[in-house]
């Protein structure tokens, strides 16, 4: 799936330190004019469809049609990477870089890669416009919507640590604003990864590595008074040995969706969901979609949008697409 926040990669490291010292601003006048998403894409990628997928994804449930690419503008040859919508449908958010070989430190500056959103009107979605969270060189992903508050991951000065931090932002007029760093509990003493709140902003689930019960685990954080809790572990039988990650949390804070290895037998990632028990306990996750199926995000009807990565025969990743397996109605 998409890259952990903990953004490490030493090369993008020093280039943004040398970045901060004396590079030039990209707003500056000689700076290179925008590109499409189209333009930035390399000239021998290729765009995969349903049809020429070795490993496509696989429904487990009978609550949802088979999952299908996001119908729009938003899928191209390049890779489209951890969704975000809100909860009424209209908003989607997305990570994009021209390609999945792409390096950080390339994408730091190619002026292409970052946040990318769409909006949708008659049921059309608009051409996806690049999101604007900093006046400087940033590289941004998109972690969750609630209402007009984005929260999402940088890796830009300014930050508590050398690996990336959680900031907010907030939707006015058609445009990001008040961009906020999520402050030293969350990033620094909590050191939280990939988020998700439920639709008060109240509760918190996340993960990370530190103190886990193996790999990147699952863990619970709610604000009282307006600070946050110290985080709980969820432990089994969400969490394993292996990694658990990559959450969504219902609006009401009783239904998780994340990402881990599948349990079925299937190549690579898989989308579970669980459910919290009266006793605050959770129950035994049950795969959803299997097969390189990653980063899920569910609209208020229950129609889901996770990334799916393409293979070939050697295991080697091709591009990468949104997809969306849509909820069946109500009999």
């Amino acid at each position: 799936m998409r890259a952990r926040r903990r953004m490490t990669d030493p090369a993008l490291l020093v280039l943004l330190a040398l970045c901060v010292a004396g590079c030039s601003n990209p707003s500056d006048e000689d700076a290179p004019r925008p590109r499409t998403r189209e333009e930035a894409i390399p000239s021998g990628a290729v765009k995969m469809t349903p049809e020429t997928d070795l490993y496509p994804p696989i429904l487990h449930v009978s609550e949802w049609f088979d999952p299908e690419p996001m119908e729009g503008p938003v899928n191209t040859a390049g890779a489209e990477d951890a969704p975000v919508v809100s909860l009424d449908g209209n908003t989607f958010l997305f990570f994009f870089t021209p390609g999945v070989s792409v390096p950080p430190e390339r994408q730091l500056l190619d002026g292409i890669t970052g946040i990318w959103w769409t909006t949708k009107t008659g049921g059309e979605w608009s051409e996806p416009e690049r999101a604007v969270l900093n006046h400087a060189i940033s590289l941004d992903g998109p972690l969750c919507i609630q209402g007009d508050l984005l929260w999402f991951a940088s890796f830009r000065q300014g930050m508590y640590g050398a690996d990336g931090d959680i900031y907010t932002a907030t939707l006015r007029g058609g445009a990001w604003t008040d961009w906020r760093n999520a402050g030293a509990k969350l990033n620094s003493e909590y050191n939280v990864g990939e988020l998700y709140t439920d639709e008060s902003g109240t509760r918190m689930c996340f993960h990370r590595l530190e103190q886990s019960m193996g790999g990147y685990d699952l863990w619970m954080t709610e604000k009282v008074s307006g600070e946050w809790t110290p985080p709980v572990n969820l432990g089994a039988p969400v969490n394993s040995p292996n990694d658990e990650g990559w959450p969504w949390l219902s609006p009401d804070g009783s239904e998780l969706w994340f990402t881990a290895w599948s349990g079925l037998g299937h190549p690579g990632p898989a989308l579970f969901r669980t459910f919290r028990q009266g006793d605050g306990s959770w129950s035994e996750p049950e795969e959803i979609v299997s097969s390189f199926a990653g980063d899920p995000a569910l609209d208020r009807e229950g129609n889901i949008y996770f990334t799916h990565h393409f293979f070939d025969s050697e295991m080697k990743m091709i591009e990468a697409d949104i997809y969306v397996a849509k909820r069946k109605a109500a009999p």
